[in-house]
């Protein structure tokens, strides 16, 4: 491991080379050229100075006084004028980096009694979130405490705060983003559930308290767990990690990879079991390291003229985030020791199960995992939701997610591989919940996976009691995929449009592994079976140079739409048929 984290410190330096002298007198971050500031980027900015720190120990980068940078970084965070939970958490553990007690933390030496005290008074508020934002509130208290603020110690208590709220909200376990807002159909499970307990157990690691970091990991465990056992049937063979949801590209690799390193410096991984999840990890940091680190500037990538991100993510934010995570694996691979790759070859196994997030009387939510290694068809399938923010994207609707093969635009709508049924103002689209989810074998072998939806539900995730009802089947056949939607509505009604998308899109042109997934010649091969909705197929439409339409990997270019532009009047006791088969023509980038 001694290697692997000899580069990732070697990424680090030059990645934070290129981007502290972003950070001002005041401690605000300036952005990069057409992008505007977050201001939770202060706190981004002292958490990876202070994971540089720790995985060094050295007190200058270039020259460049890194205990002066943090204090004005924690400085700025705390005097930003909108209160920025993520960042003042990010900021606390940057200072936290630098020693447990502020009587010999540097950073705390420079930092004004304004300052100090403006951040003693900050770190005790905190609102109740059921969402990730409770993870902000364990890196608070870990702070206040451990800098010997106060000596009553919450961590215990947030923590199990934040794992019973996971309970409540998730039948299987799983953490809910969406948790608590009102009129939404919720179930986020997204990445950032992965992203939470990566956060919390690098805020424990921090913990003065040794006893109550032992105390607590079980219960981080029971849950972490489960993603844990997501990640060798997610990745992909050309090492392409979380690809559904909110927040993925770049970070869909990060955290996975922090995620598996964590687990294997605290034994969580089993001995049989050592090899398969070195392997994930490795495939997971290449493709992170092809894709998305400029090999020749020696920054992180993640919107040129080719891909592009969601917007709250800045260019900045990303950087110092990836310079975080590389000291954290680089300080991981020592813990861990021995050898960074498997000591063989690791098979790649079939892969066809649906993991069921949250099952009661209202929903059903989970995510289908399909991997077959003889046709190199592999995809990530939700029947998930998404906080307010993030609707109207693509990004988890119920098709298979596969970059390269079946794509999405990384910040705009399009009814990707999913009929889009418009009433007057109900645009409807048969995903983000289900019911009676079942997964079975069907004719030569084939896995069937189905589920109903008793009411529809539009694109605000909204149910439309008294509307309609759809049933959805998909089959997987080796590289074949085939999948059926059957419409019925319990009223007379006219259907003003049905609409379905599919997009062709590319790798990037030159970041990217030699390995990544293409479409070739032929396409993904699309057959419409059965189409009661007598919709024709659009002139192709190009979009090749529309910044809309690119996704997080690379360019789309090419848009197929299968579309009906008139009235239909839809009558109840008749069922509507969409039926498509899929056998994707898939190659390699580089062949």
């Amino acid at each position: 491991m001694e290697n692997f984290a000899d580069q990732c410190l070697d990424m680090a330096r030059s990645i934070l080379g290129h981007n502290l002298q972003s950070i001002s007198e005041q401690g605000t971050v300036t952005p990069v050229a057409g992008e505007a500031s977050r201001l939770d980027e202060p706190g981004h900015a002292a958490l990876a100075i202070g994971e540089y720190y720790r995985a060094t120990n050295e007190t200058s980068l270039d020259g460049t006084d890194l205990i002066d940078l943090v204090a004005r970084c924690v400085t700025a965070q705390v005097f930003t004028e909108e209160a920025m939970e993520n960042g003042l958490a990010y900021a606390a553990l940057g200072l936290l980096s630098f020693g447990p007690s502020k009587e010999r933390n540097a950073v705390w030496e420079r930092l004004m009694d304004p300052t100090r005290e403006r951040l003693d008074r900050q770190l005790l508020e905190r609102s109740d979130f059921d969402n990730h934002f409770q993870s902000f509130n364990i890196a608070k208290a870990v702070t206040r405490f451990s800098l010997g603020l106060s000596k009553k110690d919450e961590t215990g208590q947030l923590i199990d705060r934040f794992t019973d709220r996971i309970e409540s909200n998730s039948s299987a376990g799983y953490m809910d983003d969406a948790a608590g807002i009102t009129g939404s159909v919720g179930g986020a499970f997204d990445i950032y559930g992965v992203m939470s307990f990566v956060f919390i157990r690098q805020a424990l690691q921090l913990h003065a308290n040794i006893n109550l970091r032992e105390r607590k990991l079980p219960t981080l465990r029971s849950h972490s767990e489960k993603y844990l056992k997501l990640l060798p049937d997610l990745v992909r063979q050309d090492g392409s990690g979380w690809a559904y949801g909110r927040s993925i590209g770049a970070y869909g690799q990060m955290h996975c990879i922090s995620l598996i390193l964590q687990a294997l410096r605290d034994d969580w991984v089993t001995a049989n079991q050592r090899d398969l999840y070195l392997d994930t990890a490795r495939r997971l940091f290449v493709n992170f390291f092809a894709t998305y680190l400029d090999q020749e500037n020696g920054d992180l990538v993640i919107r040129d003229s080719e891909r592009d991100t969601v917007n709250y993510h800045t260019t900045r934010m990303a950087n110092f985030d990836a310079a975080r995570y590389l000291c954290q694996w680089a300080r991981l691979a020592r813990a861990i020791g021995g050898d960074a790759s498997p000591s063989g070859p690791v098979p790649t196994n079939k892969v066809a199960r649906f993991v069921n997030f949250d099952k009661s009387h209202r929903k059903e939510q989970g995510l289908f995992l399909y991997q077959d290694p003889e046709s190199g068809l592999a995809f990530q399938l939700p029947l998930v939701g998404n906080i307010p923010e993030a609707r109207h994207t693509s990004a988890s609707l119920a098709f298979p997610h596969s970059p390269g093969i079946f794509d999405w635009p990384s910040e705009t709508y399009l009814p990707i591989m999913t009929p889009e049924l418009t009433f007057g103002d109900k645009v409807i689209v048969p995903s983000f919940y289900g019911k009676n989810c079942t997964t079975s074998i069907g004719l030569r072998n084939a896995l069937v996976f189905k589920y109903d939806q008793p009411e529809l539900i539009t694109t605000d995730e909204t149910f439309v009691n008294g509307l309609g009802s759809c049933k959805v089947i998909w089959t997987f056949l080796k590289g074949k995929i085939s999948c059926e939607y059957c419409f019925s509505v319990k009223q007379q009604i006219t259907l003003d449009r049905m609409r379905y998308v599919l997009a062709i899109s590319a790798p990037h042109s030159s970041h990217r592994v030699g390995t990544a997934f293409s479409l070739g010649a032929e396409g993904q091969r699309a057959n419409v079976l059965k189409d009661d909705f007598q919709a024709e197929w659009k002139p192709l439409e190009t979009v090749t140079n529309d910044p809309k339409y690119r996704t997080h990997y690379g360019n789309m270019h090419y848009l197929q739409i299968l579309e009906r532009d008139h009235k239909l009047v839809m009558r109840p006791g008749v069922q509507y048929r969409l039926a498509l088969s899929f056998e994707p023509d898939i190659s390699f980038a580089d062949e």
